[in-house]
This record gives structure tokens, sequence and C-alpha cells, in this order.
């Protein structure tokens, strides 16, 4: 060997060789993502899976998503959808906020084979708040289970659920109308379907779950027959359940359709009652957030084909009642007490008081809470929540599908709210298993049933039942009627449902009204 070669193979061995680049990367049907890494999970953010939704695309059908040139960045959440301050909710993810929103974040598990169980995040918040991009929502401890997870923005307030007669004139009869943020929801399904496998994901097996207005949504989607087959297990937090939906185009005792209600918000906004698609589509989305649409009132939840043809053609219930719904294993249920702080008088909104309760039947909702107390504490997480998760968990189970009824009951002892029982939303952080969002301190306990229910949700999603693993068991509704799994301090515990009597009167009520 000459002197050169010899000194050129010894800086070989030497000099260290060059590294590569380390960061993950996934090829989806618009190009290269290029993600990041960290304890085991890798990340991919900020991906648009349909395309701005701005200008002449503000209150259209969300459209597919362009192709990128070379490799896109997917180091970083995108904006947040265009919203009100969200009043301190950690379900809302960091500005900038745009009506450029449509994006999703995947994190998958860097050292599992796949294909592994997807799971679909649908964020709550009214339909007004609310994002995917929340740290609350960082699915890296569902990841390390062995799923995929996946997390959506949709749009909100007015930009996604509107309603205008010149809105309805452009469409012709022939595109949707109505319930755009819904038709995001379906879209991003569609766009995980066709790239859930670029993660390791399995497309066949897609589990969806959602919290609050995320999880009347998931009701929505399981009777809608544009999403069939997008999904093949449910996750339904206090997603209601009773609720009534806002035809698009038809008012509805007395209430005025999403149209209606849409010119009346283009006159009050200084528009003339004739106002054309340029005037509406001219307005800044910030004039769009005042005054806040109601979520309740009916502004937000619609049915865009109340005479077939749309997205969603009626309300849950009677759908499920008519076994209409997506044939799929459901967990469902709610909170011990998820609007502590309303009394009854604030029940209108929900539909629950439009028809007073008759002297009777206020005796028998006194008698089942003990009193006045108990009734104003109790009732409305009972009318609203409760009782319709059991009223769901019933017809599912009566329609022959695998079904899983739970209550919520775990209180942090640093929790400072004046009340007993676990509040609206406070199951968020045990789900996804990331205390260190929690909007309290936490301590052992609570990582106790954050492992918990973490387990049951990842399990079910792999397998469409949440048992396994030495936990305890979780009845199936078919085989035992009206046996839940109740989450508390102490761990969860098989039991009958609680306060049944209560739930029983209010079931009695309902069936009066309807």
């Amino acid at each position: 060997m000459s002197m050169v070669s010899f000194l050129a193979a010894a800086v070989l061995m030497i000099s260290p060789a060059a590294p590569a680049d380390p960061a993950p990367r996934a090829t989806v049907g618009q190009g290269v993502l290029v993600g990041g890494e960290a304890n085991g999970v890798r990340s991919f953010k900020g991906v648009p899976y349909a395309r701005p939704p701005v200008g002449d695309l503000r209150w259209r059908a969300p459209q597919p998503a362009e192709p990128w040139g070379g490799e896109r960045d997917a180091g970083q959440v995108g904006a947040i959808c265009i919203q009100p301050p969200a009043n301190g909710d950690n379900g809302v993810g960091p500005l900038p906020m745009s009506e450029d929103c449509l994006t999703l974040n995947v994190w998958a598990p860097a050292d599992r084979e796949g294909p592994l169980p997807v799971m679909v995040w649908i964020h709550g918040g009214g339909l007004n708040n609310g994002s995917g991009t929340a740290a609350l929502y960082d699915g890296s401890n569902l990841a390390k289970r062995g799923v995929v997870v996946v997390t959506i923005n949709y749009r909100l307030g007015r930009l996604g659920f509107f309603g205008h007669p010149a809105l309805t004139a452009e469409a012709g009869g022939e595109d949707l109308v109505g319930n755009y943020g819904f038709a995001d929801v379906i879209a991003a399904l569609e766009w995980v379907r066709d790239n859930a496998a670029a993660f390791g994901g399995d497309p066949g097996n897609v589990t969806i779950f959602g919290e609050s207005a995320g999880g009347a949504l998931v009701t929505r989607l399981m009777i809608s027959e544009p999403a069939r087959g997008l999904f093949h297990r449910a996750v339904v937090q206090s997603g209601l359940g009773r609720d009534q939906g806002t035809p698009t185009f038809r008012s509805v005792e007395g209430s005025p359709s999403l149209e209606q209600r849409g010119r009346a918000f283009a006159v009050a906004a200084g528009l003339p009652e004739d106002a054309t698609v340029e005037q509406l589509r001219a307005l800044p989305a910030e004039r769009l957030l005042r005054p806040a649409p109601s979520f309740y009132g009916g502004d937000l939840l619609v049915i865009d084909g109340y005479d077939g043809g749309g997205l969603v053609e009626g309300d849950v219930e009677p759908a499920f009642a008519a076994g209409r719904e997506a044939p799929v294993p459901l967990i469902i249920g709610a909170n011990s007490a998820e609007f502590w702080w309303m009394k009854p008088s604030d029940l209108s909104p929900y539909g629950a008081i439009d028809d007073p309760m008759t002297p009777e039947e206020r005796a028998a909702f006194l008698a089942a809470y003990g009193g006045q107390g108990g009734y104003d504490q109790f009732v409305l997480s009972d009318l609203v929540f409760n009782e319709p998760a059991r009223h769901l968990a019933r017809l599912h189970a009566r329609n022959g599908h695998p079904t899983y009824l739970y209550r919520f009951d775990v209180v942090s002892a640093a929790m400072p709210e004046p009340h007993a029982g676990a509040t609206h939303a406070s199951e968020r952080q045990y789900v996804f298993d990331n205390l260190a969002a929690s909007p309290w301190p936490t301590a052992e306990m609570d990582q106790r049933a954050a492992d918990a229910m973490a387990g049951y949700w990842t399990t079910f999603a792999a397998k469409g039942d949440p048992n396994g693993a030495g936990r305890p068991g979780w009845p199936e509704f078919r085989a035992e009627p009206d046996r839940l799994l109740e989450f508390t301090n102490d761990g969860p515990v098989a039991k009958a449902v609680p306060f049944a009597e209560r739930l029983d009167v209010i079931e009695a009520y309902y069936e009066r009204i309807r």
C-alpha cells in the first residue's frame, strides 16, 4: 500500500461518518412529510388534509389538499380555526388563528410494526372553540401504547355552521350548504383512510373519539351515511344524545331554519336582506364571531339533509331508536357533576324544559334528588349527559352492537372547584394520559386513573373490547344491561348504573315531552 493510500485509509477510519438526517419521513398522497421523534414516538404536525377554506372556498365543502413540491416540514402544529377567546380552556392550542386551519397532527410509535389501530380525536368546545393542537391532546402517551393518534381541526362557529339563501342558491341543490365543519371532519377521516398506512396505521381499524361537542359529532358521524365505513369503533365522552339539530332550510315548531338565522345575522351585520355570496364572503372573519352563535340554541348543530341527500338527515336519538346508527362497538359515558354550577332555571337553552314540568313531575324530581339541593346541583348533568348516555347505550345494545357505558368520578385532591364530583371535560387529561396539562396539580392517584383510562381506550381501539391487561372487567351492556364501569379515586369499579332512580324520572320526562 502506498503512503498516500495508507493515509487516506487512516483518515476514513478516524473521521466520523456524516450523520444522516434523523428526522422521520412519511410519504402521503400530497407529498413527503418531515416530522420529529422524541421518547420513542414519531410525530407529524400541521398536515393539511384539505385546501385552505378561504376566499371563494369560504362556506364550501372542503376540497382535497393540494400536493406540495419536495419535502414539507411537519414539525409544528398549524393555526387554530377562527374562534372567540376560550376563557382559559386548556383544550385550545396556541395562536396564530386563521381561516387557513384545516390541518391534522399524527403521533405513531417508532418501534412498532404496523398495521396499528388508529384513534382520531374530535375536540370539543361547543363548536365555537377548541383545536386539535392543544398540548392536552398531544398523542405521545397514547401512541406509546401501540396506536396511531390523529387530532384534527375543523371549522367552527359561523364559518363552520352557517346558512343563507344566497349560499343555497349558489349551491344549486348540488353542493353542501350549512354543515361545513361537519364536512371537514368527514374529509379528515377520508384523509386518514387514504394515508394511515404511511404512519404504520391500519385504515381498516379506525376509532373516532370525542368529548362534549366532539362527542356530539361522533354520534352524528354514527348516523351519517357519507361517514359510513370511515371508522370502526366509536367513543362518546359527554356527547349529549337527546339534543335536537336545526334544519338548514326548514323551520320546525316555530324555530327558525339555519337559513333564516343566517339572513338575520347578515342583516344585523349591515348587509342587505338580499345579500350576495360576494358580500357575505367579504365580511371579516372576526365579525362572524359577534354575537357568538349558540351550540344549544340551534345555531350550530345542523341537519342539512332533512329531506335526504345531506350529511346529517335527522337527530341522533330517533336514528338510534330506528337502528340506523353505524353497527360498530361503542363506549359512551359522562362525568358525575358535568355542569354543577348551573341551576334548573338555566336549562331552557338545552331544550330540556321547553315544556314546563307538571307539579307531579316536579315532586318526582325533588324526591329522586333528595330535595332542592341535590336537584339544583346534579339535575342538569343528568338531563343533558348521564341519562342520554344510558339511553343511547340501551338502544345501541338493543340493536345488537357491543356497548360499554361508563361514569367518570375521579376528583383530584387539588381540584379547586367547590363541589363534589367530576366536572365537565375533566376526564380529558386522563384519557390522553397528559396530566402535565391538567388545570390543577395532580398526584399518584391521578396517574393511576390515567393509566387505567388510557389503557381501556387503547385496548378498545385495538379490538373493539376495552377489557384485558389485568384491569377490572368492564361489563358489556348486551350481556349485563344497566351495568357500567365507574372511574373513581380508588380505581375502576363495575357496578349497576348509579342513581338509576334519578335517570328513570328523567327518562319518563323525556318520553312525555317527545
